[in-house]
């Protein structure tokens, strides 16, 4: 071996051996975040599903005033209608003190242009879920309570706050030096040899079934962990963040939103009704509508909308509404944001596979579990080795 090849795979085992526990543990909980959404639904179809009735869903004023009268002390931060009619309203509750995001809609984002901080209800709170045609409560949960919050912070390392988020980073990046110090030690030396490095030798030893598993089907899974890993990296620091925006040319902050008009005389607040029905008629065959109202009497009404085909549940057009007179102060489509932000919005869909619905979600379910038996099946064959240097050193021993 030559001594480049030798330094590798020097780099390859230690940085292998230093992270391996890491890795496996990060690569099962990312295998489970894969089907997050679609195991949440199968564990409460109650809470996401209705049966379609055959009159109109209720006007949206009366799921508010059923979401009022069982939290009646709650601060109501917005709604979330599908045009599914299967499924039910979101209303969205704002927080207490330090849960979710400080500050409303976009303006909650880090230097980076991402955003930063917020729960996974608009409000940072409980979410509650109601019939459309009933305005009966099917539900309500707290998006930080729930089990895959959990396993998202453990697999983030956010249990750990700032520190085990940085340890989570660095693992990655030392991830991306062992997968390109593995295809370089994979490739082989002729033609001859390539047959043998694409497939799993099942009908041999167990050795060598070990072996091949971590060689070949590391070669067939290395792409994939190599854009995970890399989207991982990205998520960890703000640094890939604003280097990305500033490659781009994007502004590294996203514009504060838009403040409403000073209100007149005994003005009352836009309905969120009236916020939803503007937005059909801008998108009447969109997924969905999510209404974010503002926390301050100069703030705007936020409407996003996730068109038919969207690349991610984030890629969704906005509209700013005058939160008195309903006027919409601004507006832009997903193809009108600025590049690097939305290069840095697609890390998450990508890393867990929801940019591409079921197909890829199972090649992310897949490529994770397969990165889990690598640093053990690496660990084998270094223990191996090291055995059999052992009994070659004790045969060469004088008598």
């Amino acid at each position: 071996m030559s001594p480049t090849k030798s330094l590798l795979r020097s780099i390859h085992r230690y940085l292998g051996l230093a992270s391996g526990l890491v890795i496996v543990w990060v690569c099962l909980t990312g295998s489970i975040l894969a089907f997050e959404k679609e195991i949440e639904q199968a564990w409460h179809p109650e809470r996401y599903f209705v049966a379609p009735a055959t009159t109109a869903p209720l006007p949206l004023a009366q799921v508010v005033e059923a979401v009022r009268a069982r939290k009646p002390k709650a601060k109501i931060a917005g709604l979330k209608v599908y045009n599914d009619p299967t499924r039910t309203v979101e209303v969205s509750l704002a927080g207490g003190p330090g849960e979710g995001s400080k500050g409303t809609g976009p303006a909650a984002t880090s230097k980076a242009g991402s955003p930063k901080g917020k729960g996974k209800g608009e409000g940072g709170g409980p979410r509650v879920y109601v019939n459309p045609y009933t305005a009966a409560i099917t539900g309500e949960v707290n998006p930080r309570d729930t089990f895959f919050h959990t396993v998202e912070q453990l697999h983030r390392g956010l249990v750990a706050g700032k520190i085990g988020k940085l340890v989570m980073g660095v693992n990655a990046s030392m991830f991306l030096f062992i997968l390109g110090t593995g295809l370089v030690l994979w490739w082989p030396a002729t033609r001859q040899a390539l047959t043998s490095r694409l497939r799993v030798k099942w009908s041999s030893g167990w050795k060598r079934v070990n072996h091949d598993f971590h060689l070949v089907l590391g070669f067939y899974a290395s792409l994939f962990l190599f854009v995970l890993a890399l989207t991982g990296v990205g998520m960890s620091f703000d640094w890939v963040g604003e280097g990305i925006n500033k490659l781009t040319h994007s502004p590294l902050k996203r514009p504060e939103p838009p403040l409403s008009a000073a209100p007149g005389a005994g003005a009352a607040p836009f309905a969120p009704a009236a916020a939803l029905a503007l937005a059909r008629q801008q998108a009447p065959d969109a997924e969905s509508y999510t209404i974010q109202l503002p926390k301050e009497s100069t703030g705007s009404i936020r409407v996003a909308i996730l068109c038919p085909g969207a690349v991610s549940e984030n890629a969704t057009d906005e509209v700013y509404l005058d939160q008195y007179s309903g006027r919409v102060i601004s507006g832009q489509t997903y193809e009108q944001r600025p590049l690097g932000q939305r290069i840095r919005g697609l890390f998450k869909p990508v890393h867990t596979g929801a940019v591409g619905g079921w197909p890829t979600k199972v090649l992310v379910l897949a490529v994770s579990l397969l990165g889990a038996t690598f640093p053990v099946t690496g660990t084998v064959m270094w223990l191996n080795r090291r055995r059999k240097q052992r009994r070659n050193s004790g045969r060469l021993q004088p008598a």
